[in-house]
């Protein structure tokens, strides 16, 4: 069996003998480095956050967080990490560390390193900048053109502190006893990496390639394909195999359900699937891109993508978590599909045998089941131009951040001379599979955008799906709550039709 082996905090640790659903957060606990706690064990807490070294546009790395308790560590061969321990000790705390300790932003100390770690994130983005103006500076490699690196992270604002540092940098990240507040006054009085800093030096280099891996350890076996061909290859010729990209899902089964598999096939790292192309017809999205990516890549190019992603569970999941997964799972609760039905967006689904296009809209067969067959994956995800004119996306959830929809709801109209000439509408939470409110979506096509039609076809939103009551709302309510989605949408434009006229 070949060696495996990951850089943790600058010193390579072998893997040999890890069973291959052993989570980085149980390894590192179990080879001396308690640092990284276990909170939840589904990556809603934050105390297990650790940093990953990921590559940059420009052939540098940048230290993402990301939850050590979902990602099996098995996938971060040859890769390298930092945790808390990485950042400093008691005699040499790192600045993060250090204003943590000055502003009281710990208690009991639990969290206290998930913070540290999703702090220095942050704290060493390249773009990061002071929110003033280009007068007062900005990082010194800050990449040029990148919104820091001209100014543009704009003034300091209730999410974001006259450092630049971005609030949201830290969602996912729970405190129980401490309070949030001098958490966010240690960040917001952090200052730049100095000359010499080890971690920022380290951005400047390439982050590590995958590795090809092929591991068996007590009758389990862990794969990363070399290329898209092995990986399909794999599901013609192993029908128990499980595709793990970010794990954000497949972690969750493994911890709280003690799902094991025989064979565990990686692919967020095969750059088939890690592509986003942008031409005159269509958007293209690599199946294993994570949504933090996909939000940098696309940088709002898709107004509705763009509303999405910051409701979509915390900073920390989006860092892992792909399309390709939430899609892959046949969730009815999944927060991208209602956003990509509003779009009209079309799936590219690869065999052994070719490839096939299949809606969107035809793809959910049943609760959890699809059209996909047993060999197939999920290349990429086709969003067709040009954009709606108006779209929006409602999650009514308990938390306003990471948290699971209730109801979601997206919409994609386009208006003509005050008349909806088209309309797409994409529910999730209200049926055992994701789908498109056809009969709303009649309702509204060759009728005014008025009250008047707004208030009739929220009637019939209402009746839309089979809604069910459970422990996160009534059916009553999801009903209630479509209704409304469409009154808000309404009244939204109408707030900004009297902006644009003013």
């Amino acid at each position: 069996m070949p060696d495996i082996a990951v850089t943790v905090n600058g010193a390579v640790r072998p893997l040999n003998g890890v069973p291959a659903h052993t989570t980085a957060l149980d390894w590192l606990r179990e080879t001396g480095l308690p640092g990284s706690k276990e909170g939840c064990a589904e990556g809603e807490c934050g105390a297990c956050a650790m940093l990953l070294a990921t590559p940059t546009a420009d052939g540098g790395t940048a230290w993402t967080p990301v939850n050590a308790c979902l990602v099996p560590v098995a996938a971060l061969n040859g890769q390298e990490i930092v945790t808390a321990e990485g950042l400093g000790g008691t005699e040499d705390l790192h600045p993060v560390q250090a204003k943590l300790a000055e502003a009281g932003g710990s208690q009991c100390g639990y969290c206290t390193p998930g913070f540290a770690c999703s702090m220095a994130g942050e704290y060493y983005r390249a773009d990061r900048a002071p929110a003033s103006s280009h007068d007062e500076g900005c990082p010194a490699d800050a990449a040029p053109g990148a919104p820091g690196a001209s100014g543009a992270s704009g003034a300091a604002d209730a999410e974001h502190g006259p450092n630049g540092f971005d609030l949201h940098s830290l969602s996912g990240n729970l405190c129980r006893c401490t309070g949030y507040r001098p958490i966010r006054d240690a960040a917001y009085t952090l200052g730049f990496p100095e000359a010499g800093d080890e971690l920022a030096e380290r951005r400047r280099r390439p982050a590590p390639d995958p590795v090809p891996t092929d591991v068996e350890v007590d009758g389990s076996r862990f794969v990363r394909p070399a290329s898209l061909a092995d990986t399909l290859r794999i599901l013609d010729e192993e029908p128990t195999a499980v595709l793990v990209a970010g794990s954000t899902d497949w972690g969750v089964e493994v911890n709280l359900r003690g799902r094991r598999a025989p064979l565990v096939v990686a692919i967020e790292q095969l750059d088939e699937l890690r592509t986003l192309t942008v031409a005159d017809d269509v958007v293209e999205i690599g199946a294993a891109l994570s949504l933090s990516e996909i939000e940098r890549r696309l940088d709002g190019r898709v107004p509705l993508l763009a509303k999405l992603f910051p409701q979509f569970a915390s900073r920390l999941i989006r860092n892992r978590g792909t399309i390709g997964g939430n899609l892959g799972t046949g969730s009815p609760i999944g927060d991208t599909p209602p956003a990509l039905l509003a779009l009209g967006a079309s799936l590219v689904l690869a065999s052994v045998d070719g490839e096939r296009e299949v809606d969107l809209a035809d793809y959910f067969t049943g609760y959890r089941q699809t059209v996909r067959a047993r060999n197939e994956l999920i290349r990429s995800i086709r969003i067709p131009l040009p954009l709606a004119e108006i779209t929006a996306f409602h999650k009514i959830a308990k938390r306003r951040f990471d948290d699971i929809s209730s109801v979601a709801v997206a919409f994609a109209l386009d208006l003509r001379d005050g008349v909806v000439v088209d309309a797409r509408i994409g529910l999730g939470g209200v049926a055992a599979t994701p789908l498109r409110a056809r009969d709303t979506e009649a309702a509204l096509i060759g009728r005014p955008w008025n009250i008047a039609t707004v208030r009739a076809a929220s009637a019939v939103l209402r009746t839309e799906g089979t809604p069910m009551s459970d422990h996160r709302a009534s059916a009553e309510y999801r009903s209630h709550m479509l209704g409304t989605s469409l009154l808000k949408l309404y009244s939204a434009t109408v707030i900004e039709s009297k902006e644009v006229s003013a």
